[in-house]
């Protein structure tokens, strides 16, 4: 159950998907063209060429200094501070030619040092494979200048292309991996861009759509098979024993008919406490009228298995955390009375921070399985506020569920 940070000036992250409103915040750069990325890729040959003089002079004065223990901390102190300035260049260079919009995170300084120094051995490599591939460029035009001249004949100039081919595609497939390793470094560094973080945020908004809806579809069922197996059968028999009254009052046997009557006020009793059993689990009324504490204390007194309840909350929550809260609660006692054979249940609902924790433990037999109706149930639920639903239910128990609704 439950260094030093870098100063990268970035762009709010927008909180929502589509354009940007006047006065709102800007959308997720587009991805840059080829030309800019091109550019960008040369770039990057310049600046690793930069890292690698830095390494190199500054290292090399520093080296006694790091390796001497008192002089240590300052000279990796100074170091690190100029391989940040080389580190805000690259930053720089990733979201002007790449369209990378990365959020603003404190990067520790042992990480400045491992990225610069990657990133300078990414971007040499690259450089040596612009090299060869424009070394295979003067290659070719000296091949087509001998073709024009009629200086090679056609099996050179077979063996020629086919080897120029194979080489191209190397150089070509080397770059693009290499680009793509540049991109996975920054992200790791300097966390998703704009871009992923909108991706993945749309990913789990239509995700948690998907599931609510089959939440509610669920639901519905629960609830039309409580009326039609519960309250619609007892429904019947109260008709039938009234009609059974009435005949028995027109055969002039009254202490039968009295009998009846008594037999229907009971299920009619009976009948009304269904209804209001089904109300309950549809919305309770008690939410709005008396508050979550009062809600939950219903659920308490239905309950055939003691509850303790461990209520500490000092302000008001929005409504929707009140109602998630409450049916996590309810499902959750309702299960273990079902199937824990528990003795005891205990309900803790407390802040911390921003976040209401709801906290349901049982001392039953364990073994619900997270993907049940039930608990699937409340997944979609939580899931829809962005909030967290945890189950930890061992064979032998104890069952443990706690829920994670974010307030804000």
């Amino acid at each position: 159950m439950q260094g030093d940070s870098a100063d990268f000036t970035t762009r709010p992250l927008p909180t929502a998907p589509g354009p940007a409103r006047p006065g709102g915040d800007p959308p997720p750069t587009p991805p840059a063209a080829l030309p800019r990325r091109a550019a960008g890729v040369l770039l990057g040959c310049a600046t690793a060429l930069l890292g690698l003089l830095y390494f190199a002079v500054v290292g090399t004065l520093l080296g006694p200094l790091l390796l001497w223990p008192r002089t240590r901390r300052h000279a990796l102190a100074v170091l690190t501070a100029g391989a940040r300035r080389l580190t805000r260049l690259e930053h720089r260079r990733r979201s002007a030619f790449f369209g990378d919009g990365f959020p603003d995170r404190p990067v520790p300084d042992h990480r400045i040092l491992r990225y610069l120094a990657t990133r300078t051995y990414a971007g040499l490599l690259t450089a040596v494979v612009l090299g060869l591939l424009g070394f295979g460029a003067v290659l070719a035009g000296l091949l087509v200048a001998a073709l024009a001249r009629g200086t090679l004949d056609w099996r050179e100039l077979l063996t020629q292309a086919l080897l120029g081919g194979v080489l191209l595609f190397l150089d070509v497939q080397g770059l693009v991996s290499l680009e793509a390793f540049d991109a996975r470094l920054a992200r790791e560094y300097f966390g998703p861009s704009e871009r992923e973080l909108m991706q993945r945020r749309i990913d789990e908004l239509a995700t948690s759509r998907a599931a609510v809806l089959q939440a509610v579809d669920t639901e519905r069922r629960r609830i039309e098979r409580d009326l039609h197996d519960g309250v619609q059968q007892r429904l019947v028999a109260l008709a039938m024993l009234l009609g059974r009254a009435r005949r028995a009052r027109r055969g002039r046997t009254p202490e039968q008919a009295d009998s009846l009557l008594e037999q229907a006020h009971r299920e009619s009793q009976d009948v009304l406490t269904e209804l209001r059993e089904v109300a309950w689990r549809v919305y309770p009324t008690a939410l709005d009228n008396l508050g979550l504490k009062e809600a939950l204390a219903g659920v308490s007194e239905r309950c055939d298995i003691p509850v303790r309840m461990d209520f500490a909350l000092a302000g008001p929550l929005p409504a929707s955390v009140e109602t998630a809260a409450y049916f996590v609660v309810s499902e959750a006692v309702t299960n273990a009375a079902k199937h824990s054979a528990a003795t005891e249940i205990l309900v803790s609902v407390r802040a911390h921070g921003p976040v209401l924790v709801v906290r349901i433990e049982d001392d039953g037999v364990g073994g619900a399985h997270p993907t049940g109706s039930g608990l699937t149930g409340l997944h979609s639920r939580v899931g829809a506020l962005d909030g967290r639903l945890h189950v930890h239910s061992p064979t032998g128990g104890p069952t443990t569920i706690t829920a994670e609704l974010p307030c804000g």
